[in-house]
């Protein structure tokens, strides 16, 4: 991005100091913005804002508002309608001042109160996990952030979203709950999954399941990113009803939890390989039938 095209420096709010709004904050301020003023309520907010925001006040949320040309929205999605009315109720002053939650459940739709009290209205949601380890920061970097804001402010929110390292990805205001399930049911999912697996292993005396699943999660992923349903492997791409059947089986004595998530994700498993040509149609129906309740 050339000076040109730089936005304006702006006057930088952060309401809530988690793992978010913290590495947000230090990433705008990297990037020439002013980062006024922060609330944190906790003592463990407090130590973040000292350790990332160093020397930007405390202050309550209204205050925050008040100082700000950009107020980061940075708190859990529950919480994100309540702190909406209530600013608006404090009756401080938002007209003209952009307000950005990083939600990835919510657009802008959340902000409705607001922006009928004159505030610009942007949803900049990171893809990507924090921790509040002082790597996060350097985890913005070529990350996708799911950005929705009204056609007008466009390209203020993009310009953002580059100035913080990432890269902006529009997402229609309709289609936000289906793009959040869609990185939830992967990103979180994924967690279970691995340590299901894990524990699944030492079951069966693997005493480091962590090594032997490494490299071959990081090739599945791996496959499954590149080459879609065509880098599927395994029993289910077989056809191989017999050994998922035993699978079932076993699994329902050794963990019956874990069995039903086997047995749904094999039988999604199978319908997309059966949708992409991957599985023949009578290897699809004798593996339905072994997962059949």
């Amino acid at each position: 991005m050339n000076a040109s095209q730089r936005p304006a420096r702006l006057s930088v709010g952060v309401v809530g100091a988690g793992r978010v709004g913290t590495a947000l904050g230090a990433a705008l301020a990297m990037a020439g913005h002013h980062i006024v003023a922060v609330t944190a309520v906790s003592d463990a907010s407090r130590e973040r804002a000292a350790q990332r925001l160093s020397g930007v006040p405390i202050a309550p949320p209204q205050d925050v508002v008040a100082e700000s040309d950009l107020v980061l929205l940075t708190v859990p999605d529950d919480v994100l309608p309540v702190l909406v009315a209530g600013l608006v109720a404090t009756d401080v002053r938002v007209n003209g001042t952009m307000l950005a939650h990083t939600s990835g459940r919510y657009g802008i739709g959340v902000l409705d109160a607001a922006t009928r009290a004159g505030a610009l209205p942007l949803a900049l949601h990171p893809v990507m996990t924090f921790t509040g380890r002082p790597d996060d920061v350097n985890r913005l970097a070529g990350i996708s952030f799911g950005v929705t804001a009204p056609e007008p402010l466009r390209p203020a929110a993009e310009a953002l979203v580059v100035e913080m390292g990432g890269e902006p990805v529009w997402i229609p205001e309709d289609r936000r709950t289906l793009y959040h399930a869609a990185l939830a049911g992967g990103a979180n999912h994924l967690v279970t999954l691995v340590v299901e697996s894990m524990d699944l292993l030492r079951a069966a005396g693997v005493g480091n399941p962590g090594a032997m699943l490494g490299p071959l999660l990081g090739a599945a992923l791996d496959n499954a990113l590149r080459l879609g349903m065509d880098g599927l492997t395994g029993p289910v791409a077989r056809g191989d009803a017999g050994a998922v059947a035993d699978h079932v089986a076993e699994l329902a004595r050794i963990s019956p939890e874990g069995r039903r998530a086997y047995v749904a994700l094999a039988r999604l498993t199978a319908d997309k390989a059966l949708a992409t040509g991957l599985l023949k149609a009578q290897d699809a129906e004798r593996l339905l039938e072994a997962l059949a309740d």
